[in-house]
């Protein structure tokens, strides 16, 4: 039974979560100070079904709006949960977003519990055409915020003492099987780290005209990387470093300024030339 509220708060951000906040019950433990939980368990009608279970919260009087696991859960294809959390963000007016993801190494020279901010993507997915309303041309430059990836390196810094990279290459794949050996070793050269969320989020954040980063933990070697890895190491990382993570992403939220923005993702979603076909379609629906 779901308790619906479609009175869609406004929001300064967004935060979505992954395996690596999954166990710290983010962000209700981490209330107090200037943490406040404004409302809890919100579920919102979109017309791509029920949205996940969201939760408004801020941090330094600066408005938050977070869910779970990208949304994933069972019953909902991982594009629709997509596109219910992006429709949310795109009423409430987000415009910057962050998220975290437990991630698998293809670079030989990454181990777990190293810290990637990715700079770019490789979408290996089969969701094609995971958007909104089709109504821009997504220009894919700079796809991941360089403002906000600055902002959470620094935040990094303060709370991790282990390896931090400022830039990396994410593969992505559906899911929700892990890669063979074989597809490992295609991606060498091509990608340091594999992933199963960063898209289509990348797309659905560019089409509501939101900047958005990513920060991924290493969880485990890519198959074939080392001749095996523990599910024991990824199991300590889950419960073990959950706090680690959610202290940069809301130290992240803290020293952002709400009113400067110095990037250029806005300009990188245009008008789309097909506006006619798009409008024909929309009538006809």
């Amino acid at each position: 039974m779901y308790d619906l509220n479609n009175d869609i708060p406004l929001a300064d951000f967004a935060i979505i979560g992954g395996s690596g906040t999954l166990s710290s019950n983010f962000p209700f433990n981490f209330e107090g100070t200037d943490i406040k939980i404004l409302k809890k368990d919100i579920f919102f009608n979109t017309p791509y079904g029920i949205s996940p279970k969201f939760i408004y919260f801020t941090v330094n009087n600066k408005s938050v709006l977070t869910c779970k696991m990208h949304g994933w859960r069972s019953g909902v294809s991982r594009a629709d949960a997509s596109r219910q959390i992006f429709w949310v963000f795109r009423q409430a007016k987000v415009k910057r977003i962050l998220s975290e993801s437990g991630v698998g190494s293809i670079n030989y020279l990454l181990d777990p519990r190293d810290l990637i901010i990715p700079d770019d993507y490789i979408d290996l997915s089969v969701r094609k055409d995971v958007m909104l309303d089709g109504r821009y041309l997504l220009v894919m430059r700079e796809a991941l915020c360089p403002e906000l990836r600055n902002y959470l390196l620094s935040s990094s810094k303060k709370y991790f003492n282990g390896r931090i990279f400022d830039r990396g290459i994410c593969a992505v794949t559906d899911g929700r099987h892990f890669e063979s050996p074989a597809e490992i070793a295609m991606l060498k050269g091509h990608a340091d780290i594999v992933s199963q969320s960063l898209v289509p989020e990348v797309y659905l954040a560019r089409e509501i005209g939101a900047c958005y980063a990513n920060l991924s933990f290493v969880v485990n070697y890519g198959e074939g990387i080392k001749n095996s890895w523990s599910h024991d190491t990824m199991k300590d990382i889950f419960y073990d470093d959950a706090k680690l993570i959610t202290d940069i992403l809301l130290d992240t939220v803290r020293n952002i300024s709400i009113n400067v923005k110095k990037c250029n993702c806005t300009s990188l979603r245009k008008e789309t030339l097909l506006k006619d076909v798009y409008n024909e379609v929309s009538d006809k629906g």
